[in-house]
Parts: structure tokens; sequence; C-alpha cells
């Protein structure tokens, strides 16, 4: 599996699309394309790889573990449970605000991922 099919692959179980991963990281949309047939800068890949909480050496093909059943786990439970959120005024979330929720939980949870885990 190449370095692009490896960030589509992670981009899909995430639920957002290769051009939003882009704009998110201050790429031109078609940077993470070109990767189809170049070799990506370093500090570009650096970028993916904390965008999707993965090693570098994941996207290069070094290493096989990706947390993608994590991420599956995690997007299951945001989605079954932010349906019942509601703001500090009692109204139920948007659709907006749910999905801003669940970027900031998300990398809340990998940034600590590891205090999460049970012993």
């Amino acid at each position: 599996m190449t370095t692009f099919e490896r960030i589509k692959k992670l981009a899909k179980n995430r639920g957002v699309t290769l051009q939003k991963v882009a704009n998110e990281l201050g790429f031109g949309e078609s940077t993470l394309y070109k990767w189809k047939k170049q070799t990506p800068n370093g500090e570009y890949l650096a970028k993916v790889a904390d965008y999707f909480h993965v090693s570098v050496d994941y996207l290069l093909g070094r290493e096989n573990s990706d947390s993608v059943s994590d991420q599956k786990d995690l997007k299951k439970f945001l989605d079954d449970n932010l349906n019942y959120g509601m703001t500090y005024d009692g109204q139920n979330l948007t659709d907006e605000e749910k999905e801003r929720l669940k970027i900031a939980l998300t990398q809340v949870f990998y940034k600590y991922k590891d205090k999460f885990k049970k012993d």
C-alpha cells in the first residue's frame, strides 16, 4: 500500500475527504493527490501523521499499526452519543456544533489515548 493509499484509508475511516484534510492542514487541494506519484516532503508528512495520530513510519509503510479500530470505535461512540447532546441553555446541538465537538473530542482522545487505556 502506498503512502497516498494509507492516507486515503485513514481519511475514509475518520469520515473526512482528502480535500478537507488538505484544507485543515493548510495544504493546496491537490497536494495529497500528488503523492500518488511523488514522494512527500518530510514536513508535510509529519503534519499528516499528527493529524491522523499515526506515525510517519506507518504512512511510509514501515509499520502496520494505524489504530484504525480505535478510530472506528471512537467515531461510533461519538455518533451514538452526540445525538443526545444539548447546549448550556437546553437547546439541541446543531449538526455544525456536533461536528465541531467530534473534532475536538477526537483530538483530545488521540493526544491522551494512552491515559484512557484500561490496565
